[in-house]
Order: structure tokens, then C-alpha cells, then sequence
């Protein structure tokens, strides 16, 4: 029965159950769908636009809340009762952790310094016609440092996984793999960490508050 709604409604979109089917696999597997990531991502976007309502129908009754962001043409998705900038609270709050993402306290260092440089480039006009914050490793280390005395990863292969956990969750864009071999290096924070990070979480930050009391108000 339901299956028979929705295949009507995508037949009048002119959607396959497939595309259909590959859409909803894709942002709820990655988290989010960023246009200029790549064609594939591009393709993936403009087919939400054309069955928003479609796929915010479909995952409402699990409470899994969408974020989209028509300016920057991305759409995020969160599990049910996670607080999201920008979205009104909700009443009930997860059971379980779900597919919520959880990084690691080397990530969520990293995420913490490049949205409070992002907010200072903000400031600052810094910002290119996507949104976009161009900062070189050089200075993301020195920030880290600064903010948080911390250190990006001594070793190559870790410092790579670092950069392409934070490409997954597209936050940060770079051309290349060689980002993580020299500090010459440049990436392109995304403007979506502001939905990421809230203001509460980098306030805490630039008041000096402890790490790990900041990675439990970001999870």
C-alpha cells in the first residue's frame, strides 16, 4: 500500500523507485549531500529538489530531521532529538545513539578550530561566492595550537584520515591527497560547520573550557 503511494508519487516527479531508492541510501548512509562535492553529489541534489517533500514525508515518521541549505546547496539529516542550529528543539530525545555521527577527540579538536576560524573570516569578509573559508594547514596547526595546544597528527597516513573523515562529513573540501604531506597545503572550510558547531559550543571554546566538556555538549 504504501509502497503503491510512493511509487505514484515519484512517477508523476518522473523518478524512478531506484533514483528514489539510491537518493535516500546515499543521505542517510553519508549524513549529507553537498552539490559541488562532485557530479555524482550534484546529480544526487538536484534530484531531492525535485522530491523534497517526497523524502520529508518518507523519513518523518522516524523523526530523522533534515537541514537544507538552498543558499549553499547542501542537505544534512540528524537523528531524532539531536539539537541542530538553527532547527527548533524537540520534545523527545534519543534512546540510542542510531547512526549519529561521534567523532573522535582528535576530530572534534579539529572541528572546533576551523568553525572558529571560519566565524573570524566571516567577520573579516573573508568568504568566497560559495561560502567558502580558504585556510592553509599552516595556519589551522597554529590555531590549533593556540586554541586548543593541541597537535595535528606527526604521521602521514593519520593526518590523511583525519582530512578524509572531515571531507566525508563536508565540512572541509581539497583537490588532492597530498593534503596532509606539508604545511604549503590549502582547504576550503564549508559554510555547513556552521550547522555543525553551534555558537553555544565555540563560545565554550573561546572561553577556554575544557575539551572533553565540549565534546559532550557537541555529542
Amino acid at each position: 500500500m504504501i509502497n503503491a503511494l510512493i511509487n505514484e508519487a515519484l512517477d508523476k516527479l518522473n523518478i524512478t523507485p531506484e533514483a528514489f531508492s539510491e537518493l535516500l541510501i546515499r543521505l542517510l548512509d553519508y549524513g549529507v549531500i553537498c552539490r559541488d562535492e562532485s557530479l555524482i553529489e550534484e546529480q544526487l541534489y538536484d534530484r531531492y529538489l525535485q522530491c523534497q517533500s517526497l523524502i520529508e514525508d518518507y523519513l518523518s515518521p522516524l523523526r530523522v530531521r533534515i537541514q537544507h541549505d538552498s543558499k549553499f546547496a547542501f542537505v544534512r539529516v540528524y537523528p531524532p532529538g539531536a539539537v541542530v542550529p538553527g532547527l527548533a528543539d524537540e520534545e523527545d530525545q534519543p534512546f540510542n545513539q542510531g547512526f549519529r555521527t561521534r567523532p573522535n577527540q582528535q576530530e572534534v579538536a579539529v572541528i572546533l578550530v576551523l568553525r572558529a576560524e571560519y566565524d573570524k573570516a566571516l567577520r573579516d569578509g573573508q568568504i568566497d561566492e560559495n561560502g567558502c573559508v580558504l585556510i592553509s594547514l599552516e595556519a589551522l596547526a597554529i590555531a590549533l595550537n593556540n586554541l586548543l595546544k593541541r597537535q595535528l597528527p606527526d604521521n602521514a597516513i593519520e593526518r590523511k584520515q583525519l582530512f578524509r573523515r572531515l571531507r566525508q562529513l563536508r565540512l572541509v573540501h581539497f583537490n588532492s591527497d597530498d593534503l596532509a604531506e606539508g604545511e604549503e597545503s590549502w582547504l576550503r572550510i564549508r559554510p555547513g560547520i556552521t550547522s555543525f558547531v553551534s555558537e553555544a559550543v565555540l563560545n565554550t571554546l573561546l572561553d577556554g573550557q575544557d575539551l572533553n566538556d565540549i565534546q559532550e555538549q557537541k555529542a
